[in-house]
């Protein structure tokens, strides 16, 4: 059998089943006919027979990607658009929205247990989060509004109505950067009143919460775990938080239209599949060793299953898990070839440098320019280290920010290199 024939995948061998004879392991392709029997959008792009299936087979199928979903509608993967609608109405359904493309946002159609369901499996994949699984404590979630398949509570929600089933929704508005002191102090009265064991939330948005705890001297024991989710945290983050919130901090990836996919300590390469969640397939990625694009199959999801779907996102592979390196079209190639992530400008930022946020920004072919958030302004080494990072002639200029405003999505960028869209 030609080895092209025998996907990777993130997923151990326990989760994914042996394969014999070139055939598909029987809990993917389980999953597959599942899929192709609750969406009719599978069998119109790629037919597949009733026997059982090979590798080539699976390999045959199409990737999904996020600019096709964006085109064809949320209602291709429905037999009949109308009978979503009514299921909404039903409330049994919900709809959600992310980011999309330069097309505009994608549409998602999801049962309104699958969000919950999905998270609590997440939560008991990591050791940290497993006693929240199932008897979860009370939680604290600051993030872009929207932050899950339950919409958020904001505007003029009062404290009552965004303390929804032992979890207090403290965001009311979607740019940290603009909250007036008094919105700080309203999310710190609340994050004390509140005694949470778990804080959940956006790193810039908890990069900034730190900075008003301790500008408040205050303090919130209570806090067993921190999760960083919703976007991608940088080392400088993760120590800002730390000063404020001295708990073990954990990297929860996933996406609206994907759920929870990865979970691990943050910063410690050791991110592992959600098994219970998904199918994590590895594309080789231009060639790097162990890096890889991953192409995701959703389990156990009634609306809009999502089957080999492109996510974008890029990860290495290291003896002990995962990294998440970060969205593909906000990653830097040297003339070489060799990637230049996050990873590396936090490496490259000198250990006296303390920001509450960055971001890198290309402007010309060797030009670039660090701005960043932070008390005090940064020396000439903070530039010139991060361009000798970069190598290839770069030139860094620094500039200290009272903000850095999100892009028209709502979600901030650590590195932006040319030809990177304003829309994230």
């Amino acid at each position: 059998m030609n080895p092209v024939l025998f996907p990777s995948f993130a997923n151990p061998a326990l989760a994914l089943g042996a394969s014999q004879n070139g055939f598909v392991p029987t809990a993917l392709e389980s999953e597959i006919r599942a899929i192709y029997g609750r969406s009719p959008l599978y069998g119109k792009r790629h037919a597949i027979d009733g026997g059982r299936l090979h590798w080539g087979g699976y390999l045959a199928m199409p990737l999904l990607t996020k600019r096709e979903i964006v085109e064809r509608g949320h209602c291709a993967f429905f037999q009949d658009c109308a009978e979503v609608d009514a299921k909404v109405l039903r409330k049994e359904w919900e709809y959600e929205s992310t980011s999309g493309t330069t097309q505009g946002p994608m549409t998602v159609i999801m049962e309104r247990s699958w969000w919950p369901e999905q998270t609590a499996r997440a939560y008991a994949a990591h050791p940290l989060l497993a006693p929240y699984a199932s008897l979860p404590g009370r939680r604290a979630i600051l993030a872009p509004v929207g932050c899950s398949s339950n919409l958020c509570p904001y505007e003029d929600f009062e404290f009552p109505q965004r303390f929804i089933e032992n979890t207090v929704y403290l965001n009311l508005h979607s740019d940290p950067f603009v909250f007036l002191e008094s919105e700080w102090d309203r999310i710190v009265l609340e994050l004390e009143a509140s005694r949470p064991e778990v804080l959940e939330g956006e790193p810039i948005y908890l990069s900034l919460l730190a900075r008003a705890l301790l500008k408040r001297k205050v303090r919130v024991p209570s806090v067993k775990v921190v999760i960083l989710t919703y976007g991608k945290a940088s080392r400088e983050h993760g120590r800002r938080i730390a000063e404020a919130f001295p708990a073990p901090q954990v990297d929860l990836y996933g996406s609206t239209e994907a759920g929870y996919i990865f979970v691990g300590d943050a910063f410690a390469d050791n991110s592992l599949p959600i098994d219970a969640n998904v199918f994590i397939e590895l594309v080789p990625f231009r060639g790097l060793p162990e890096m890889f694009q991953i192409v995701v199959t959703t389990r156990r999801r009634e609306a809009m299953p999502l089957l080999r779907y492109l996510t974008g996102d890029i990860v290495q592979r290291f003896p002990s898990g995962f990294r998440l390196v970060g969205r593909e079209r906000d990653l830097h190639f040297r003339r070489d070839g060799a990637l230049v992530s996050p990873t590396d400008i936090d490496r490259a930022l000198p250990e006296s440098f303390a920001c509450w946020h960055y971001c890198l920004s290309q402007t010309g072919d060797t030009a670039w320019k660090l701005d960043y958030v932070a008390e005090r302004s940064a020396g000439p080494e903070v530039g010139e280290a991060v361009a000798a990072m970069l190598g290839d002639g770069a030139r860094v200029t620094t500039a200290r920010r009272k903000l850095l405003p999100p892009a028209a999505s709502g979600k901030f960028a650590l590195l932006k290199p040319l030809g990177t869209t304003a829309k994230l």
